[in-house]
Protein backbone atom coordinates (compact mmCIF):
# COMPACT_ATOMS: atom_id res chain seq x y z
CA UNK A 1 0.00 0.00 0.00
CA UNK A 2 0.83 3.73 -0.53
CA UNK A 3 0.43 5.03 2.92
CA UNK A 4 0.93 8.67 4.21
CA UNK A 5 1.21 9.41 7.77
CA UNK A 6 0.93 13.09 8.80
CA UNK A 7 2.48 14.04 12.89
CA UNK A 8 3.99 16.58 14.51
CA UNK A 9 8.39 16.14 14.08
CA UNK A 10 9.18 16.83 18.11
CA UNK A 11 10.04 14.79 20.66
CA UNK A 12 6.66 14.01 22.12
CA UNK A 13 5.06 10.60 21.88
CA UNK A 14 2.97 11.02 18.65
CA UNK A 15 5.81 11.83 16.81
CA UNK A 16 7.55 9.20 17.96
CA UNK A 17 5.21 6.55 17.29
CA UNK A 18 4.06 7.83 13.90
CA UNK A 19 7.21 7.91 12.79
CA UNK A 20 8.05 4.63 14.07
CA UNK A 21 5.02 3.13 12.62
CA UNK A 22 6.45 4.62 9.21
CA UNK A 23 9.42 2.39 9.66
CA UNK A 24 7.55 -0.35 10.96
CA UNK A 25 5.33 -0.34 7.54
CA UNK A 26 7.79 0.04 5.46
CA UNK A 27 10.05 -2.66 6.15
CA UNK A 28 6.52 -5.02 6.09
CA UNK A 29 6.74 -3.62 2.25
CA UNK A 30 4.68 -0.65 2.33
CA UNK A 31 5.71 2.49 0.74
CA UNK A 32 5.47 5.38 2.53
CA UNK A 33 5.16 9.17 2.53
CA UNK A 34 5.50 11.36 6.10
CA UNK A 35 4.20 15.08 6.32
CA UNK A 36 5.54 17.03 8.65
CA UNK A 37 6.58 20.98 8.99
CA UNK A 38 10.00 19.52 9.83
CA UNK A 39 11.52 16.59 9.22
CA UNK A 40 10.73 14.26 12.41
CA UNK A 41 13.28 13.45 15.40
CA UNK A 42 13.45 9.72 14.78
CA UNK A 43 13.12 9.37 11.01
CA UNK A 44 16.69 10.18 11.17
CA UNK A 45 18.31 7.96 8.27
CA UNK A 46 17.59 8.09 4.49
CA UNK A 47 15.47 5.39 3.04
CA UNK A 48 14.28 4.41 -0.36
CA UNK A 49 10.94 3.36 0.85
CA UNK A 50 9.91 6.41 3.47
CA UNK A 51 9.61 9.70 1.72
CA UNK A 52 9.46 12.73 3.66
CA UNK A 53 7.68 15.74 2.69
CA UNK A 54 8.22 19.08 4.44
CA UNK A 55 4.96 21.47 4.63
CA UNK A 56 6.00 24.97 3.36
CA UNK A 57 4.67 28.26 5.59
CA UNK A 58 5.33 30.45 2.97
CA UNK A 59 5.21 33.86 5.17
CA UNK A 60 3.39 36.84 4.10
CA UNK A 61 2.44 40.17 5.83
CA UNK A 62 -0.98 39.37 6.33
CA UNK A 63 -0.64 36.52 8.34
CA UNK A 64 0.98 36.75 11.75
CA UNK A 65 0.82 33.29 12.23
CA UNK A 66 0.87 31.14 8.39
CA UNK A 67 -2.03 28.67 8.04
CA UNK A 68 0.02 25.48 8.46
CA UNK A 69 -3.29 23.46 8.42
CA UNK A 70 -4.06 24.94 4.72
CA UNK A 71 -0.75 24.05 3.59
CA UNK A 72 -0.68 20.96 5.03
CA UNK A 73 -4.28 20.31 3.22
CA UNK A 74 -2.86 21.57 -0.40
CA UNK A 75 0.25 19.02 0.45
CA UNK A 76 -2.34 15.94 1.34
CA UNK A 77 -4.23 16.94 -1.98
CA UNK A 78 -1.36 16.85 -4.11
CA UNK A 79 0.03 13.13 -2.63
CA UNK A 80 -3.09 11.49 -2.86
CA UNK A 81 -3.53 12.75 -6.35
CA UNK A 82 0.23 11.78 -7.62
CA UNK A 83 1.40 9.52 -5.01
CA UNK A 84 -1.96 7.15 -5.59
CA UNK A 85 -2.31 6.91 -1.97
CA UNK A 86 -4.55 4.26 -0.40
CA UNK A 87 -4.51 5.80 3.55
CA UNK A 88 -3.88 8.94 5.03
CA UNK A 89 -3.18 8.02 8.39
CA UNK A 90 -3.12 11.58 10.80
CA UNK A 91 -1.95 11.40 14.16
CA UNK A 92 -3.04 14.15 16.60
CA UNK A 93 -6.23 15.63 15.84
CA UNK A 94 -5.46 19.02 15.58
CA UNK A 95 -5.07 20.28 13.37
CA UNK A 96 -4.42 17.16 10.91
CA UNK A 97 -7.86 15.57 11.07
CA UNK A 98 -9.45 18.84 9.91
CA UNK A 99 -6.92 19.41 7.21
CA UNK A 100 -7.16 15.68 6.20
CA UNK A 101 -11.33 16.45 5.36
CA UNK A 102 -10.29 19.54 4.05
CA UNK A 103 -8.36 17.75 1.16
CA UNK A 104 -10.81 14.90 0.87
CA UNK A 105 -13.86 18.01 -0.54
CA UNK A 106 -11.26 19.10 -2.49
CA UNK A 107 -10.76 15.94 -4.39
CA UNK A 108 -14.25 14.94 -4.04
CA UNK A 109 -14.79 11.31 -6.47
CA UNK A 110 -10.74 11.47 -6.48
CA UNK A 111 -10.27 10.37 -2.98
CA UNK A 112 -13.42 8.48 -2.06
CA UNK A 113 -11.15 5.28 -1.63
CA UNK A 114 -9.00 7.07 0.37
CA UNK A 115 -9.68 6.23 4.27
CA UNK A 116 -8.61 9.16 6.77
CA UNK A 117 -7.44 7.44 10.16
CA UNK A 118 -7.18 9.30 12.91
CA UNK A 119 -5.19 8.82 15.82
CA UNK A 120 -5.78 10.39 19.15
CA UNK A 121 -2.64 10.67 21.13
CA UNK A 122 -3.50 12.61 24.15
CA UNK A 123 -3.42 16.37 24.78
CA UNK A 124 -4.56 16.69 21.45
CA UNK A 125 -8.15 15.72 23.14
CA UNK A 126 -7.25 16.13 27.17
CA UNK A 127 -6.18 19.63 27.01
CA UNK A 128 -6.07 21.24 23.31
CA UNK A 129 -9.00 19.99 21.68
CA UNK A 130 -11.63 20.55 24.62
CA UNK A 131 -10.76 24.12 24.78
CA UNK A 132 -13.91 25.96 23.51
CA UNK A 133 -11.90 27.78 20.90
CA UNK A 134 -11.23 24.19 19.30
CA UNK A 135 -13.60 21.81 20.55
CA UNK A 136 -16.32 22.09 17.56
CA UNK A 137 -14.11 21.49 15.40
CA UNK A 138 -12.42 18.36 16.52
CA UNK A 139 -15.56 17.06 17.24
CA UNK A 140 -16.36 17.63 13.14
CA UNK A 141 -12.91 16.43 12.17
CA UNK A 142 -13.11 13.18 14.44
CA UNK A 143 -16.83 12.37 13.53
CA UNK A 144 -15.89 12.88 9.55
CA UNK A 145 -13.20 10.32 10.11
CA UNK A 146 -13.23 6.92 8.24
CA UNK A 147 -11.39 5.22 11.45
CA UNK A 148 -10.71 6.59 14.53
CA UNK A 149 -7.94 4.46 17.10
CA UNK A 150 -6.62 5.94 20.65
CA UNK A 151 -3.62 4.82 22.54
CA UNK A 152 -5.09 3.81 25.75
CA UNK A 153 -8.17 2.78 26.56
CA UNK A 154 -8.12 5.81 29.15
CA UNK A 155 -7.88 7.91 26.57
CA UNK A 156 -10.74 6.51 24.55
CA UNK A 157 -12.98 6.71 27.34
CA UNK A 158 -11.73 10.64 27.62
CA UNK A 159 -12.70 11.03 24.09
CA UNK A 160 -16.16 10.26 24.51
CA UNK A 161 -16.58 11.95 27.98
CA UNK A 162 -14.98 15.26 26.42
CA UNK A 163 -16.40 14.82 22.58
CA UNK A 164 -20.03 14.14 20.94
CA UNK A 165 -18.11 11.23 19.21
CA UNK A 166 -20.28 8.96 16.74
CA UNK A 167 -17.34 6.69 15.75
CA UNK A 168 -15.89 3.75 17.42
CA UNK A 169 -12.52 3.87 18.79
CA UNK A 170 -10.24 1.72 18.26
CA UNK A 171 -7.85 1.01 21.08
CA UNK A 172 -4.05 0.44 19.32
CA UNK A 173 -1.77 0.50 21.99
CA UNK A 174 1.76 2.09 21.32
CA UNK A 175 4.63 0.05 20.87
CA UNK A 176 8.14 -0.46 21.09
CA UNK A 177 11.29 -1.82 19.41
CA UNK A 178 12.22 -4.57 21.67
CA UNK A 179 15.83 -4.95 19.65
CA UNK A 180 16.28 -1.47 19.77
CA UNK A 181 15.31 -0.86 23.69
CA UNK A 182 16.94 -3.57 25.62
CA UNK A 183 19.35 -3.70 27.97
CA UNK A 184 23.30 -3.50 27.04
CA UNK A 185 26.43 -3.31 27.79
CA UNK A 186 27.65 0.29 28.25
CA UNK A 187 29.86 -0.02 31.23
CA UNK A 188 32.43 2.29 30.42
CA UNK A 189 29.26 4.54 30.49
CA UNK A 190 28.71 3.97 33.66
CA UNK A 191 31.64 3.95 35.06
CA UNK A 192 32.27 7.96 33.42
CA UNK A 193 28.71 8.45 35.84
CA UNK A 194 29.03 6.79 38.55
CA UNK A 195 32.96 6.29 38.75
CA UNK A 196 32.20 4.32 42.74
CA UNK A 197 29.51 2.10 41.42
CA UNK A 198 26.19 4.57 42.82
CA UNK A 199 23.26 3.39 41.69
CA UNK A 200 21.13 5.08 38.82
CA UNK A 201 18.03 6.08 38.86
CA UNK A 202 16.14 7.83 35.54
CA UNK A 203 14.20 10.72 34.46
CA UNK A 204 13.05 11.04 30.72
CA UNK A 205 10.93 13.85 29.33
CA UNK A 206 10.07 17.56 27.42
CA UNK A 207 10.21 19.13 31.17
CA UNK A 208 6.92 20.69 31.07
CA UNK A 209 4.82 21.10 34.09
CA UNK A 210 2.78 18.51 33.69
CA UNK A 211 5.52 15.89 34.23
CA UNK A 212 6.42 17.30 37.89
CA UNK A 213 10.30 16.77 37.08
CA UNK A 214 10.53 18.80 40.82
CA UNK A 215 8.71 15.69 42.09
CA UNK A 216 11.47 13.26 41.08
CA UNK A 217 14.74 15.56 42.52
CA UNK A 218 12.15 15.57 45.70
CA UNK A 219 12.11 11.38 45.31
CA UNK A 220 15.71 10.88 44.50
CA UNK A 221 16.81 13.16 47.52
CA UNK A 222 14.53 10.65 50.00
CA UNK A 223 16.70 7.93 48.44
CA UNK A 224 20.08 9.29 48.86
CA UNK A 225 19.29 10.61 52.43
CA UNK A 226 18.46 7.13 53.52
CA UNK A 227 21.80 5.83 53.00
CA UNK A 228 21.95 4.70 49.54
CA UNK A 229 24.41 5.66 47.35
CA UNK A 230 22.94 7.07 43.93
CA UNK A 231 23.38 9.34 41.09
CA UNK A 232 20.36 10.87 39.13
CA UNK A 233 20.00 10.97 35.55
CA UNK A 234 17.67 13.40 33.98
CA UNK A 235 17.36 13.18 30.22
CA UNK A 236 15.75 15.87 28.41
CA UNK A 237 14.97 19.39 28.46
CA UNK A 238 12.31 22.16 28.44
CA UNK A 239 10.67 24.69 30.46
CA UNK A 240 11.05 23.47 33.79
CA UNK A 241 14.45 22.44 33.55
CA UNK A 242 15.01 25.56 35.65
CA UNK A 243 13.46 24.71 38.57
CA UNK A 244 14.50 20.92 38.50
CA UNK A 245 17.92 22.58 39.02
CA UNK A 246 16.92 24.99 41.96
CA UNK A 247 15.20 22.20 43.49
CA UNK A 248 18.57 20.19 43.62
CA UNK A 249 20.31 23.58 44.81
CA UNK A 250 17.77 23.86 47.63
CA UNK A 251 18.64 20.04 48.38
CA UNK A 252 21.66 20.21 48.55
CA UNK A 253 22.47 17.46 45.78
CA UNK A 254 23.82 18.99 42.74
CA UNK A 255 26.88 16.81 43.19
CA UNK A 256 24.78 13.68 42.27
CA UNK A 257 22.60 14.95 39.82
CA UNK A 258 23.44 15.42 35.90
CA UNK A 259 20.94 17.18 33.99
CA UNK A 260 21.99 15.41 30.38
CA UNK A 261 19.61 17.24 27.46
CA UNK A 262 18.15 15.71 24.88
CA UNK A 263 19.48 12.39 24.16
CA UNK A 264 18.97 10.77 20.54
CA UNK A 265 19.67 7.68 21.98
CA UNK A 266 18.50 7.61 25.10
CA UNK A 267 18.22 3.54 25.59
CA UNK A 268 21.98 3.81 26.39
CA UNK A 269 21.40 5.94 29.41
CA UNK A 270 18.04 2.97 30.23
CA UNK A 271 21.08 0.32 30.20
CA UNK A 272 22.88 1.98 32.49
CA UNK A 273 19.75 2.63 34.53
CA UNK A 274 18.04 0.60 38.25
CA UNK A 275 15.32 2.61 38.50
CA UNK A 276 12.99 4.79 36.45
CA UNK A 277 10.56 7.70 37.80
CA UNK A 278 8.00 8.94 35.87
CA UNK A 279 5.50 11.37 38.54
CA UNK A 280 3.56 12.89 35.57
CA UNK A 281 0.51 14.66 36.38
CA UNK A 282 -1.31 13.48 32.33
CA UNK A 283 0.07 10.77 30.95
CA UNK A 284 -2.33 9.01 27.95
CA UNK A 285 0.17 5.69 27.62
CA UNK A 286 3.53 6.04 28.92
CA UNK A 287 5.73 5.55 26.08
CA UNK A 288 9.04 6.57 28.56
CA UNK A 289 7.84 4.18 31.07
CA UNK A 290 7.53 1.76 28.53
CA UNK A 291 10.96 2.07 26.81
CA UNK A 292 12.45 2.12 30.56
CA UNK A 293 10.53 -1.28 30.63
CA UNK A 294 12.02 -2.88 27.52
CA UNK A 295 15.79 -2.00 28.77
CA UNK A 296 14.67 -4.52 32.33
CA UNK A 297 14.59 -0.86 34.48
CA UNK A 298 11.43 -1.44 37.21
CA UNK A 299 8.91 1.99 37.05
CA UNK A 300 7.74 4.09 39.85
CA UNK A 301 5.16 6.20 37.87
CA UNK A 302 2.03 8.34 39.16
CA UNK A 303 -1.42 5.99 38.42
CA UNK A 304 -2.15 8.62 36.41
CA UNK A 305 -4.23 8.19 32.53
CA UNK A 306 -2.95 5.48 30.51
CA UNK A 307 0.27 4.57 33.46
CA UNK A 308 -1.59 1.85 34.81
CA UNK A 309 -2.19 -0.09 31.40
CA UNK A 310 1.40 -0.19 31.10
CA UNK A 311 3.43 -0.30 34.40
CA UNK A 312 1.48 -3.15 36.63
CA UNK A 313 1.86 -2.31 40.85
CA UNK A 314 3.97 -4.72 42.53
CA UNK A 315 5.38 -6.52 39.44
CA UNK A 316 7.07 -4.23 37.03
CA UNK A 317 7.36 -1.32 39.78
CA UNK A 318 4.82 0.69 41.45
CA UNK A 319 1.76 3.19 41.40
CA UNK A 320 1.62 6.08 43.69
CA UNK A 321 -1.52 8.95 43.87
CA UNK A 322 -0.39 11.78 41.91
CA UNK A 323 2.28 14.19 44.06
CA UNK A 324 2.94 11.30 46.64
CA UNK A 325 6.76 12.13 46.80
CA UNK A 326 6.93 10.39 50.66
CA UNK A 327 5.55 6.90 48.73
CA UNK A 328 7.16 7.28 45.74
CA UNK A 329 10.52 7.53 48.02
CA UNK A 330 9.78 4.97 49.83
CA UNK A 331 9.15 2.66 47.12
CA UNK A 332 12.65 3.79 45.53
CA UNK A 333 14.23 2.84 48.64
CA UNK A 334 12.69 -0.96 48.76
CA UNK A 335 14.02 -1.45 44.93
CA UNK A 336 16.98 -0.48 45.34
CA UNK A 337 17.85 -2.15 48.57
CA UNK A 338 16.57 -5.14 47.70
CA UNK A 339 18.73 -6.86 44.83
CA UNK A 340 16.23 -10.04 44.73
CA UNK A 341 13.28 -8.09 44.69
CA UNK A 342 14.54 -5.56 41.76
CA UNK A 343 15.83 -8.84 39.33
CA UNK A 344 12.77 -10.01 39.83
CA UNK A 345 11.20 -6.47 38.89
CA UNK A 346 13.32 -6.17 35.45
CA UNK A 347 12.20 -9.46 34.56
CA UNK A 348 9.21 -8.37 34.95
CA UNK A 349 9.39 -5.20 33.26
CA UNK A 350 11.09 -6.62 29.96
CA UNK A 351 8.76 -9.16 29.74
CA UNK A 352 5.46 -7.04 30.04
CA UNK A 353 7.12 -4.39 27.24
CA UNK A 354 7.60 -7.60 25.22
CA UNK A 355 3.43 -7.36 24.91
CA UNK A 356 3.55 -4.15 23.06
CA UNK A 357 6.20 -5.38 20.72
CA UNK A 358 6.83 -3.06 17.43
CA UNK A 359 5.83 -5.49 14.66
CA UNK A 360 2.86 -7.05 16.06
CA UNK A 361 1.07 -3.63 16.43
CA UNK A 362 2.49 -2.45 13.19
CA UNK A 363 -0.06 -5.92 11.63
CA UNK A 364 -2.83 -4.38 13.51
CA UNK A 365 -2.46 -1.58 12.07
CA UNK A 366 -2.15 -3.20 8.96
CA UNK A 367 -5.78 -5.39 9.26
CA UNK A 368 -7.63 -2.01 10.32
CA UNK A 369 -6.11 -0.15 7.41
CA UNK A 370 -7.63 -2.77 5.35
CA UNK A 371 -10.92 -3.14 7.24
CA UNK A 372 -11.46 0.70 6.75
CA UNK A 373 -10.56 0.58 2.81
CA UNK A 374 -12.99 -2.22 2.19
CA UNK A 375 -15.87 -0.60 4.33
CA UNK A 376 -15.32 2.47 1.78
CA UNK A 377 -14.84 0.42 -1.34
CA UNK A 378 -18.17 -1.82 -0.36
Amino acid sequence: MNIGIVCYPTFGGSGVVATELAKGLANKGHNLHVLSYARPARLDSFRTDITFHEVDLSSYPLFEYPPYDLALANVMVNLIKHEKLDILHVHYAIPHATSAYLAKQILGEQASHVPIITTLHGTDITLIGSDPSYKDVVDFSINQSDGVTAVSEYLKKETYNKFDIRKDIEVIPNFIDLERFQKSNKNHFKKALCPNGEKVVTHVSNFREVKRVPDVVSTFHQVVSNGVDAKLLMVGDGPDRQRAENKCRELKICDKVRFLGKQEQVEEVLSISDLFLIPSGSETFGLAALEAMSCGVPVISSNIGGLPEVNIHGETGYLCELGDVEAMGKYALKILKDEKLHQEMSANARKRAEKFELNSVVEVYEEYYKLKRDELQS
